[in-house]
This record gives C-alpha cells, sequence and structure tokens, in this order.
C-alpha cells in the first residue's frame, strides 16, 4: 500500500501526520481499489472511502470527495472548484455536521496534491499590456463632437477582431445552454444586474425592471435550443477591457468561460456607441451613430452572421442593464437611465432587430 496512491498519501501527511493509508475503496463497495486509480475515481466525481492507521495506532475512515462535471452548473474546471471551496469554509457552521479537514487540488495526472486549506482570496497573475482604453478614445471623441480618420480605422479593427474571435466553432451543446442560463438567472447576468438596482433609482422603478426580468426570461426558450451558435467569445467585450496602444489592440479580462453566443460580444461593446451619447442627441449624430452603424455594418459583412439580429435581443438588454445600473455608473441621470430602458424594453419586444432601432433613444 505504501507509495500506490501518491496523491492520497500526500493529503493524509498534511491532515495527520504520521497517519498510514491501509485501504482504498468506492463507496457500496468492500472491495478496496489496486493501483493508482485516484485520478480516474476522480475524474467522475466518485467519492473514495479511506482506511487509515493514525501515528498512534488508531484506525480511522476519511472521505476523500472529489466533482465532475455535469449540466447543472459544473462543467468549467473553476464551477467544481467552487464547490469544494465552498463546502469546506462552511461544514463547519452546520451543527452535527462531517467535519471538512482540508480543501485542495490534483495535478494534471492525479499524481499529487496541493493543498489550499491555509489559502483565503485567490489571485490571478498575468502580462502587462500597454495602452490606453477604447473608453478614453471614445471620450475623446465625444469631447471633440466629431470622429477622426483614427476613429473609424478602430472601430472597424474591433470588428474584424471579434470576427476572428468568433470564427472558432465549439460543438457543445450544454455549454451553450449554461450560457444562456446564466446570460439570464446569474447574478452577473440580467437577474443578477436587476438586484443591483436599489428600490428608488429615479427612472428604475422596481415594477419596470421586473417586466424587463419577464420579457427576458421568455428569451431563454427561444435562444436555449439554438446549440449551434456556441463559438469562443471573449465574455466581456466592452470599452474598459479594450487597449490601444496607436493600432495595436490588447484584450484584459475574459471572462463567462470564453464561450458563449457571439452576440455576447458585439452588444457589449456596441451598447457603449449609444451609453456615450445618450445624453446629447448632437453626440449621436455627430460622433458615435457613425461608429455604432460602421461596427454592425463591418461585424455582418465579415461573418455573414445575419441570425444575430434574431438572438442579440436578450444580450442588449443585459448589456443596457448594466450601463443604466447606478452601481457601475452612478452618474447617469434619471432622463438618460430612462432612455437607455427604454431602448432594452423596445429590443426585447422585437423578434428580428435591426441596428436603426438605437435612433429611437434619441427620438
Amino acid at each position: 500500500m505504501p507509495g500506490e496512491f501518491p496523491a492520497i498519501e500526500q493529503i493524509l501527511e498534511r491532515a495527520l501526520p504520521g497517519a498510514a493509508l491501509t485501504r482504498v475503496s468506492r463507496f457500496g463497495s468492500d472491495r478496496a481499489i489496486e493501483g493508482d486509480l485516484t485520478s480516474k475515481a476522480a475524474g467522475y466525481g466518485e467519492p473514495l472511502r479511506l482506511f487509515v492507521r493514525t501515528k498512534d495506532g488508531q484506525d480511522r475512515c476519511l472521505v476523500l470527495h472529489t466533482a465532475t462535471t455535469d449540466v447543472f452548473g459544473h462543467d468549467r474546471r473553476a464551477d467544481r472548484a467552487a464547490s469544494m471551496l465552498l463546502s469546506f469554509d462552511r461544514f463547519a457552521t452546520i451543527p452535527r455536521h462531517v467535519k471538512a479537514i482540508d480543501v485542495g487540488a490534483f495535478d494534471r495526472n492525479g499524481h499529487s496534491a496541493t493543498s489550499l486549506r491555509e489559502s483565503a482570496e485567490f489571485y490571478l497573475l498575468t502580462e502587462y499590456a500597454e495602452g490606453h482604453t477604447y473608453a478614453d478614445e471614445l471620450r475623446l471623441a465625444v469631447a471633440r463632437g466629431e470622429i477622426k480618420a483614427d476613429d473609424e480605422r478602430h472601430v472597424e479593427a474591433l470588428a474584424r477582431l471579434a470576427a476572428v474571435i468568433h470564427a472558432k466553432k465549439i460543438s457543445d451543446p450544454k455549454r451553450y445552454r449554461r450560457s444562456i442560463r446564466d446570460l439570464v438567472g446569474s447574478g452577473e447576468g440580467i437577474f443578477g444586474m436587476v438586484d443591483g438596482y436599489g428600490p428608488n433609482v429615479p427612472g428604475a422603478p422596481p415594477e419596470r425592471l421586473a417586466r424587463i426580468e419577464t420579457k427576458a426570461e421568455r428569451w431563454r426558450f427561444v435562444l436555449r435550443e439554438k446549440e449551434h451558435r456556441l463559438a469562443r467569445t471573449h465574455g466581456d467585450f466592452h470599452p474598459f477591457n479594450i487597449l490601444f496602444d496607436g493600432d495595436q489592440i490588447s484584450l484584459l479580462d475574459s471572462s463567462r468561460g470564453s464561450m458563449g453566443d457571439p452576440a455576447d460580444d458585439v452588444t457589449c461593446l456596441s451598447i457603449n456607441y449609444i451609453f456615450f451619447a445618450v445624453e446629447h442627441r448632437a453626440l449621436w449624430d455627430n460622433v458615435m451613430r457613425p461608429l455604432w452603424a460602421r461596427f454592425w455594418d463591418t461585424y455582418l459583412g465579415l461573418t455573414g452572421d445575419r441570425e444575430l439580429l434574431d438572438v442579440c435581443a436578450p444580450f442588449l438588454a443585459w448589456r443596457g442593464l448594466v450601463v443604466a445600473n447606478p452601481v457601475w455608473y452612478p452618474a447617469v441621470d434619471a432622463a438618460s437611465r430612462d432612455r437607455v430602458l427604454s431602448f432594452v424594453e423596445a429590443t426585447l419586444e422585437v423578434d428580428h432587430f435591426d441596428p436603426k432601432l438605437a435612433e429611437d433613444v434619441f427620438s
């Protein structure tokens, strides 16, 4: 038995120093597992019963829990990690609950394990990218009251980049359904954005938000069968996550599993052309309308994805709820918020979106 399950032995040595692993079995069977099948068991989310002899000669049993992918919100490694971490953090708060002793992660081969028992918040180390945000460019265009050649060149470049990102199609129906479920019902989706509004937000009374939420929920059943649309996506393709260094583009903070419907990225960026002009009609006419139109025309021309216009309504609604949300944009006044939410309501009512519908925001 010694050395037969190296990853489990590492876990035990940290949890119970000096303890020896005497047997490993599956639940529902008294038959011991032979060979290092730890990684296989982990891959199926199968709990293992560990028979242990402690340093002082006592026999104990422990349970090694792992998680597996499924269609109920555990298809990403991050989902499964969250489930384990939450269990470790909360088991002790429930009377009579078994004690969580350790939590950690196996290496890719299942041969070693790293404990996260002493960890707190997680971190991510990335490269640094030079440049300024695309939001800064839009602000400059608004301040000038006109667009320049750089603005036109950059909006076309972003449409081309989005088309390149979305060119990679993915065949995984459950992931597409997950993305649509998250669009409507997750904390970062429509339901979460609605909950982020307080009860007395000017231009966004609770009854109005409730109607928007109900309309958006209907769209989930329109989209959930369109699994063929699943593609690589950025997932948060807004002007604050886009950097320009000259004409060189760098992207920040890809989100939501980096896959979903291309409509996510297209609407995430394009709603900002409305938002940056929402306070002044002249800014729409002279600055943002040309960029809005150029982005849509370029993207649709490159991809030929006319179906996007049949599915983008709830994505526009979601992104509209973000830019109108006082948590994210506290300086937005009531009239501007009302215009954005009116656009949201209008898009949810039509089966086929026409980009010209944006004109109604400024009429």
